[in-house]
């Protein structure tokens, strides 16, 4: 049977380029999910939780902090981008980090990444660079930018 871990990890193989390095291995998933303070949620493709044993359409891995929260990787599949599920992964992200009593939450991302404009459309806002922080798969470094959305 299919585990959670096993879901998150068929979606970041999916979803995720190699060339761009963003992607986690099965190693930094299971040891961040056995710390306090992280959380995942998981959608199928019609945007609600998976049905047991049926492969994710995507997923959010979230690291919980009193009064923030960061949103540390989301990726949907290729074949369901384009139906709002990275809009809802922010929707339940969004939500759940206001019920644990945050009232600010982050991401960073590449300064090349497309889901730019859905995390603006989300009320996210640059507030910071991190110069040459990503490594391509060919040695050249991309620009991290930090985004944050007051609750």
């Amino acid at each position: 049977m299919m585990d959670d871990i096993d879901r998150i990890m068929e979606v970041m193989e999916a979803a995720f380029e190699p060339r761009w390095g963003e992607a986690w291995n099965r190693r930094q998933i299971s040891s961040s999910l056995a710390l306090p303070h992280t959380d995942y949620t998981l959608v199928g493709e019609k945007g609600g939780t998976p049905e047991e044993g049926k492969p994710a359409a995507g997923f959010a891995l979230i690291k919980i902090a009193p009064g923030e929260e960061e949103l540390l990787l989301i990726a949907v599949r290729p074949e369901h981008r384009g139906r709002g599920l990275g809009k809802r992964l922010l929707d339940i992200f969004a939500n759940q980090a206001r019920k644990r009593g945050a009232e600010r939450i982050f991401l960073e991302m590449r300064a090349n990444n497309p889901a730019r404009a859905l995390y603006e459309s989300h009320g996210f806002e640059q507030i910071g660079t991190r110069k040459n922080y990503y490594s391509m798969d060919n040695g050249d470094k991309i620009d991290a930018i930090t985004f944050a959305r007051t609750l």
